[in-house]
């Protein structure tokens, strides 16, 4: 038998019971396409089975990394194939210029990689990453590695956080909670921070204004009225 459960892993219970890998693939994928399901929650608690002797922790890792591994690729799909035409159609609506679209781009050809591998640690960038990623037109020669590498890793550490914890998993699946939001505020700050410094080194580039609003001239002399002797 397992040890008693804090409340998402209790309600999650009667799921793994009747369903058991399936529901741990299903919930998984999803989570990792877009949608936000309680994917991990159910990933430790199929663990802490494990731990128990109830399921198999070989199998359930396998099934978390390719669950994770599959959502996530075709939630990069998804954006390849219609993401920018829904920029292009919807995007002025909430923002989205060919301006910013262009300054995603460049910062997943810059740090993709990074991104897609850790992103998974975070609510909200586990189910849009490979949505942007797919969007921004990311090569798919960069992004599968990473994909990869980030569901392996993910599913490795909630898998271990679940399988070793036994009676404690109480108190430290709240403490992973509690420092998964810090993390989620903590990347939203550096974000903050990035988009604040861009738009600053924007403002510098641009030329000064009059009060007209058009640029002023900048005088080399060519228009320097001539004095009495003909002289500029």
């Amino acid at each position: 038998m397992p040890p008693p459960l804090p409340g998402p892993l209790a309600q999650l219970a009667p799921l793994l019971d009747d369903y058991g890998y399936l529901a741990v693939g299903v919930l998984v994928f999803v989570d990792n396409c877009v949608i936000p399901v309680p994917g991990q929650t159910i990933l430790v608690l199929a663990a802490v089975y494990a731990g128990a002797g109830q399921l198999s922790l070989p199998v359930v890792l396998t099934v978390a990394v390719l669950a994770a591994f599959a959502g996530n690729g075709l939630a990069y799909l998804i954006g390849r194939t219609g993401g920018l035409a829904f920029v292009h159609r919807w995007g002025r609506y909430v923002r989205l210029t060919p301006e910013r679209m262009a300054r995603a781009e460049d910062f997943f050809r810059r740090r993709g990689i990074l991104l897609v591998t850790g992103a998974r640690f975070v609510d909200g960038l586990r189910q849009t990453n490979g949505l942007v990623a797919g969007t921004t037109e990311m090569p798919w020669r960069r992004f599968l590695p990473a994909n990869a590498a980030g569901a392996a890793l993910w599913a490795g550490v909630w898998t271990a956080v679940g399988y070793f914890a036994g009676s404690n998993i109480t108190v430290l699946y709240r403490q992973a909670v509690r420092y998964q939001v810090l993390l989620l505020v903590s990347v939203l700050a550096v974000v903050a921070l990035l988009v604040t410094r861009a738009w600053l080194r924007h403002r510098r580039r641009r030329p000064p204004q009059d009060t007209t609003g058009r640029i002023p001239h900048q005088d080399n002399g060519d228009d320097v009225p001539a004095d009495g002797n003909g002289h500029r």
